[in-house]
């Protein structure tokens, strides 16, 4: 065997190589590795703080631009579409060069001359799409609309490149490129570059989502995502993941003791303990095709079930003690979609087809006789009681755009609580009456007559006495993310449904 012979030289390079594979090897939260890019770049750092789910990082070099970049970075590898998401700040208000860089990169490689493309929010508050179409070109840059983003995303579908920024709050302002072509397996992740080859400076990213979207063939309501229980802390607007599966889980209710979720699940009914992050079955008896349309009584004793019936015409209205049992059919015929309980508990609202259109009905939660209390063309959908029982929230279409309508508890004085770009759907009012929450979908994605799966969609937020809605969660999701009434009990929070390819 042949011995090998060491300089002193050597040996400190092959050590440096080992410690800095070691290190850009070393995990951090959903990425793999971490790495200072470019040659005899200041040394950076990241750190994964798992009790805020937050990633601190720094980085320093002279720029992310002309031919080569120098800056820190948290990677990882992944092929196929994408759609990467954060909320990012830098640390301290001035730092030292205004054209400090925070955001997210796609990589061809780790070398400082790969090709790339930035989503970046600068020092300054520039907000740009940069990007090098091979190895060693000229980086080219488009200019955001918005400055001072710091509502990141950045996606790919095929070779085309989308960034999405928000201040948050504000809906996103978007800038795509097409054609360019980094490979089917590229680099992800996030990066800070201090503009400066001296100074290091640091960036915090919360809300870090990276996120499978469907897939070109994908037949709805026979395939599925995976998903995500999330809950949003509405003063902050903090987002926090308590549960992943590869299953379609819809429409988390939030129980009034303010301990469980109670969604649905491929036909049946699920507690999620807030305490044990467990999920159990309930027992539904024979009704077991329940889907996203159900709701617990404002006492907390009782759920209201929408499950198809195909023989009755479609999803039928049941009732069930929470804990389990035997359902009790409420509505004779389908489609009838349940979604609101007057708070003493006497009567359900739903949504139900009779001669071929979709109204708002009542119906004694007991059962009986149904009264219908929307007579407009369009689909009407969506009707839940405000706490006192002295109005009906839901949403319609009858002007041509989905929006957010409101009526007294008898169907009178029907009048529009939100106009505007959207297809707004689902209005969920506070516990404490003081606001509403809803889902926006685009409408350049989807007609005002559907709330499909896998969509960009808003959780929106306006005051009951009305006023601008607000932003407060960004979201790939849509049917079934909260379909629901999805406020904890003490109106701080909404739990809701994101979703994303899971590995089984």
């Amino acid at each position: 065997m042949k011995k090998l012979h060491f300089t002193k030289k050597s040996l400190f390079s092959l050590l440096t190589f080992l410690s800095l594979s070691a290190y850009s090897q070393q995990k951090i939260g959903v990425f793999d590795g971490q790495a200072d890019i470019g040659t005899n770049v200041k040394a950076g750092s990241a750190t994964y703080i798992p009790q805020n789910d937050q990633y601190v990082i720094s980085g320093a070099g002279y720029n992310i631009w002309f031919d080569h970049d120098e800056f820190h970075y948290v990677y990882k590898k992944m092929k196929g579409d994408f759609i990467l998401y954060t909320r990012a700040e830098f640390v301290g208000w001035h730092g030292v060069e205004e054209h400090r860089k925070v955001g997210w990169m796609v990589r061809k490689s780790l070398d400082g001359k790969s090709a790339q493309i930035n989503a970046v929010e600068h020092g300054d508050g520039l907000t740009s799409l940069q990007f090098r179409r091979t190895d060693g070109a000229t980086t080219e840059e488009i200019k955001s609309k918005m400055t001072h983003a710091n509502i990141i995303q950045l996606e790919r579908k095929g070779k085309t490149y989308t960034m999405r920024v928000a201040k948050y709050g504000e809906p996103f302002v978007t800038e795509q490129v097409a054609d360019l072509d980094l490979g089917d397996e590229v680099y992800v992740g996030l990066f800070v570059g201090s503009h400066n080859a001296d100074v290091a400076e640091t960036g915090v990213f919360r809300d870090v989502r990276i996120t499978v979207p469907a897939w070109e063939g994908l037949v709805p309501y026979k395939d599925y995502l995976g998903s995500n229980i999330e809950l949003l802390e509405i003063a902050s607007g903090n987002r926090q993941i308590i549960y992943t599966s590869p299953k379609s889980l819809q429409a988390p209710n939030w129980t009034p003791d303010g301990k469980s979720l109670i969604y649905n699940s491929e036909g049946f009914i699920y507690n999620f303990d807030l305490a044990s992050r467990e999920p159990k079955e309930i027992p539904t008896g024979d009704v077991k095709n329940n889907n996203n349309d159900h709701v617990i009584s404002f006492d907390g004793k009782m759920l209201g079930l929408s499950s198809g019936v195909q023989a009755l015409g479609g999803s039928i209205v049941y009732t069930v003690p929470i804990t389990g049992g035997t359902p009790k059919q409420i509505t004779p015929k389908g489609p009838s979609y349940t979604h609101g309980w007057s708070p003493d508990g006497q009567y359900l609202v739903f949504t139900g087809q009779r001669n071929n259109e979709f109204d708002i009905y009542r119906v004694p939660s007991k059962g009986g006789k149904e009264v219908q209390l929307t007579t407009a063309k369009g689909l009407d959908d969506g009707p839940e009681f405000t706490p006192d029982g002295k109005y009906i929230y839901f949403n319609s279409n009858r002007t041509g755009t989905m929006q957010i309508w409101r009526m007294k508890a008898d169907g009178s004085d029907q009048e529009p609580v939100t106009k505007g770009d959207y297809h707004d759907w689902f209005p969920h009012v506070s516990p404490d009456g003081k606001w509403i929450a809803f889902v926006s979908f685009l409408k350049e994605e989807v007609p005002a007559g559907d709330h499909p799966f896998y969509k960009h969609v808003y959780l929106r937020l306006m005051p009951i006495a009305g006023g601008e809605p607000k932003v407060i969660a960004y979201v790939y999701g849509g049917q079934g993310t909260m379909n629901t009434p999805s406020w904890s009990p003490d109106s701080k929070r909404i739990a809701f449904i994101s979703n994303t390819v899971v590995a089984r």
